[in-house]
């Protein structure tokens, strides 16, 4: 793919930003300097910049593991293993779900699973679908310090343990960290079956290409050099120094000069074969440039819908299964309006790590415009240093204290709003504080079954109706390591819905011995993990409603969508 085959719709929305930073980028030389790890394309100061730039050798160093990975492979087979099961978060979890669901599960290999919620519905149901002589789990986490990896992993080793001994329990359990982290001292404790050591100069989102992706590719029967190609042939073409003739300096340079101008709002149209990339790229972008009150907000949407009611702030990006495909009625509609439209092919499975590296790279130069480091994340702690805090307030109190909440009615209720505001008053107040250029985020601290993930989908829409804005959607406490950044760290253009349950199932994460599981059980953590993030968004002066659902959820889901008309 060259910059050539990006096509670029109504290019005219995007002049002469679009042109002058195509030269800018060629007279400070920036594709050279990245390239040479220069960190003052960034920022005038080193944190966290230069050491973490090995993401762009990952097509070739990754190939180096390919051996290694093959081989462990083998030998889990040879075990009679049939199912992989990650367990992660972030980056750890959502470069292998891409290719969990893009990719048939090769015969003889083992199927593919993410599991990534502190959730206890979810954790008790697969628990309860999995059989664990056969399970291999792979525990992967950058820092080895995650809490809902830890509280995963006590959770998993113990039922393996009590089911196949303790002798044995190990074998079934791989861990991916970097060098040092107390997950790689656990795995030698626990006696797992292997540790894959990370790249500490590669983050968590830029390590698709790197064991953290390989390794659940390989036990899947991906085959990883052919996987790697298209992204070592990308990574060379983002080499050329002409930004125009170079794919990742030209998309980063749309995205960049786009987002400066206030076009900040990067709508993905994501058909279903698409679906797990999608969340890969609303990391990528949301946590990368989501910082110093700038930020690109990444909206996935599966189709133009209601054309009439999209702002002048989005950029579009469709993604045709071929060369020749034309665009859909919708797509065509769209571009009818004059609005700037990005079309990328993606027509095989196996291309996909090149647009892994890149959209690596765009991201990277889109920073640059931006003047914002992409590879930290300054906001990310506050969320859990927050949950932490309502977890040693509930161990203080004997349980978590409860909040202020308006009266119980018809299976639903605010928290935090005055005692004479009642559900629908709140909801328009909340609503009416819509401003242009806004976006509204639905965070749903709620199981993640099917009725309530269409439930969800529909509400989605209805506040797109209402409101006009751009909508997000995003499970907790998945969410925080994806959008959450985003969240705290732009110039407060969100809203966020954020809905929870009132009950919960207690389920244990029990004690083993090595791990400092984060609370008593899953309710406990989940629980703190969405007041957390309340409040850490609340201390940003986001604004914020909370609305909790009695049992059944879907009923006080059907009266929330009843509000909204």
């Amino acid at each position: 793919m060259r910059s050539r085959d990006i096509q670029i719709v109504n290019p005219e929305r995007l002049a002469p930003e679009l042109a002058q930073g195509l030269r800018d980028l060629e007279k400070d030389a920036i594709v050279r300097r990245i390239w040479d790890r220069d960190w003052t394309v960034w920022k005038s100061e080193d944190k966290e910049i230069s050491n973490r730039l090995g993401w762009l050798a990952s097509p070739l160093t990754a190939e180096e593991e390919v051996p290694d990975l093959e081989a462990f492979t083998a030998s889990v087979r040879g075990d009679g293993l049939t199912k992989a099961v990650v367990l992660g978060m972030g980056g750890s979890s959502l470069a292998p779900e891409v290719f969990a669901r893009a990719f048939g599960t090769r015969e003889g290999f083992l199927e593919l699973e993410i599991l990534d919620t502190t959730e206890p519905e979810t954790v008790t149901a697969a628990a309860a679908r999995f059989d664990l002589e056969k399970i291999l789990f792979i525990v992967s986490s950058k820092s080895g310090t995650t809490a809902e990896l830890v509280s995963l992993l006590s959770f998993f080793y113990d039922q393996v343990r009590q089911e196949l001994g303790g002798e044995r329990a190990g074998r079934h359990f791989v861990a991916v960290t970097d060098p040092g982290t107390p997950l790689e001292a656990l795995a030698g404790d626990l006696h797992f079956r292997r540790a894959f050591r990370g790249r500490p100069d590669i983050g968590g989102r830029f390590s698709a290409l790197s064991a953290f992706g390989l390794l659940p590719a390989a036990l899947k029967g991906i085959d990883l050099r052919r996987l790697l190609s298209p992204a070592r042939a990308m990574a060379d073409k983002c080499r050329l120094e002409i930004p125009a003739d170079n794919p990742g300096a030209f998309l980063g340079t749309v995205l960049g000069t786009a987002a400066a101008k206030g076009l900040d709002k990067l709508t993905f149209f994501v058909p279903p074969r698409l679906e797990p990339l999608a969340g890969w790229l609303e990391q990528l972008v949301a946590e990368s440039t989501g910082k110093e009150g700038r930020g690109i907000v990444p909206v996935i949407e599966s189709g133009p819908k209601n054309i009439r009611d999209y702002g002048k702030d989005r950029v579009f990006v469709d993604f045709p299964a071929s060369r020749d495909a034309e665009p859909d009625e919708g797509v065509r509609a769209l571009a009818d309006t004059g609005a700037p439209l990005i079309r990328l092919i993606l027509d095989d499975p196996y291309s996909v790590a090149g647009h892994i590296f890149l959209w690596e790279f765009a991201t990277a130069v889109a920073a640059h415009f931006l003047h914002i480091n992409p590879f930290d994340q300054p906001d990310v702690e506050a969320a859990k240093r927050k949950a932490r805090q309502v977890l040693a307030g509930a161990a203080r109190a004997g349980s978590a204290a409860p909040e202020d909440r308006s009266p119980a009615g018809e299976g639903l209720r605010i928290a935090g709003s005055g005692p004479q505001e009642g559900p629908e008053d709140a909801v328009a107040r909340f609503l009416g504080g819509c401003r242009e250029g806004d976006y509204l985020a639905v965070l749903a601290f709620l199981p993640k079954r099917a009725g309530i993930e269409e439930l969800l989908a529909g509400l989605a829409d209805r506040l797109r109706l209402k409101t006009r804005l751009p909508v997000t959607l995003g499970f907790g406490p998945r969410y925080l390591h994806s959008t959450g950044q985003l969240h705290k760290g732009d110039g407060n253009r969100g809203l966020f819905l954020m809905l929870v349950p009132a009950v919960l199932p207690e389920v244990e994460i029990p004690a083993v011995p090595g791990i400092a599981r984060p609370a008593a059980d899953f309710a406990g953590l989940f629980t703190a993990q969405a007041r957390g993030d309340g409040m850490a968004l609340a201390e940003k002066g986001r604004r914020v409603l909370t609305i909790e659902f009695g049992s059944p959820i879907e009923a006080g889901m059907v009266k929330l969508a009843s509000l909204l008309g």
